[in-house]
């Protein structure tokens, strides 16, 4: 099993704290075997949690142990004690990979551990991250930042995406899709870093009135489809159509269309050895250059690229 160890320190967040617990316990492989073993660690036997009092079943010497060690948020203004950070330093030097849940970047940073990376952080605390710590670039804009053995989140809600790409990496795509539905996490996320995440099915709102729209464009998905074949199907005109998807999606039906499209591809490119050219038509792609620029728009690295990291891993 690969074990995963969540740091506990004084004045922790307790949602950040409670995400890897959840997120990693639930993960389960297709034999319904559980991938990963859980260990919350910290430098007392007991830890203020602001409004509880954890007892934390393993001490630092456990991170020695660990595979990934989470560091979930904490008071800013609280400096993590020297052991702390030795035993975070000693970890990363062993070659464990150390990931952050937003203020808990302030850690990492602390131990050096970010010292000419890109990082990040809760968007109301990346100022004050850029000017403690000036070798450390602070991207405010992105969900997570991936730096193999490092990464960090942006807030609580990214320490969710950041702890499905991690199992995505671990265990391929189909692991961390089913992860996600377990956790109920929205089906698409906006944000400046590309998200890797797949899912079955593009997000539908439950019960909306265009929700057998919305199925019938994820159906039709290789043939062209306008704004106003998705008006027809809804029985509005363009405009009203246009307006209540926004309402509804909080995006327009043609960046829908062609994250929709991404997604397919996105399977495709994992689970089958067709071409990019045969990858982009059944997608609904006009060509495969128009492809290429919009999957690396949106993904953030090529459609080959893309399979030689997540088709291995699925593999």
């Amino acid at each position: 099993m690969h074990t995963v160890a969540v740091l506990a320190l004084d004045h922790v967040v307790a949602a950040d704290m409670a995400t890897p617990i959840e997120v990693f316990g639930r993960a389960r492989l297709a034999d319904g075997r559980r991938p990963y073993r859980i260990m919350v660690c910290a430098a007392t036997p007991q830890v203020a949690g602001g409004a509880f009092t954890i007892i934390a079943p393993y001490g630092l010497e456990a991170l020695r142990e660990a595979d990934t060690i989470v560091v979930p948020g904490c008071s800013p203004a609280v400096p993590p004690a020297r052991e702390v950070l030795d035993a975070l330093c000693a970890a990363a030097a062993a070659g464990t990979r150390i990931a952050s849940i937003c203020a808990g970047a302030f850690t990492l940073a602390a131990a050096g551990l970010l010292d000419g990376l890109s990082a990040t952080t809760h968007w109301i605390a990346a100022g004050r991250l850029a000017q403690m710590f000036p070798r450390v670039e602070v991207r405010p804009d992105v969900l997570y930042v991936d730096n193999g053995r490092i990464l960090t989140s942006a807030g609580a809600a990214a320490g969710l995406d950041l702890c499905l790409h991690i199992i995505r990496r671990d265990f391929g795509s189909a692991v961390a899709a089913d992860s996600a539905r377990l956790s109920v996490m929205p089906l698409e996320r906006e944000g400046g870093q590309a998200q890797f995440i797949v899912h079955a099915q593009p997000p539908v709102p439950q019960g909306s009135l265009l929700e057998p729209v919305l199925a019938w464009i994820e159906d039709n998905l290789a043939r062209e489809v306008t704004l106003a074949d998705m008006a027809l199907r809804s029985g509005m005109s363009e405009r009203t159509f246009s307006r209540r998807f926004r309402e509804q999606t909080g995006t327009t039906p043609l960046q829908w269309l062609l994250r929709a499209r991404v997604r397919r591809a996105q399977f495709l490119l994992e689970t089958t050895n067709h071409g990019v050219e045969r990858v982009a038509a059944q997608a609904g792609f006009g060509s495969a250059a128009a492809f290429r620029e919009r999957f690396k728009r949106v993904v953030g690295v090529t459609p080959q690229s893309y399979r030689s990291s997540f088709r291995a891993n699925a593999s």
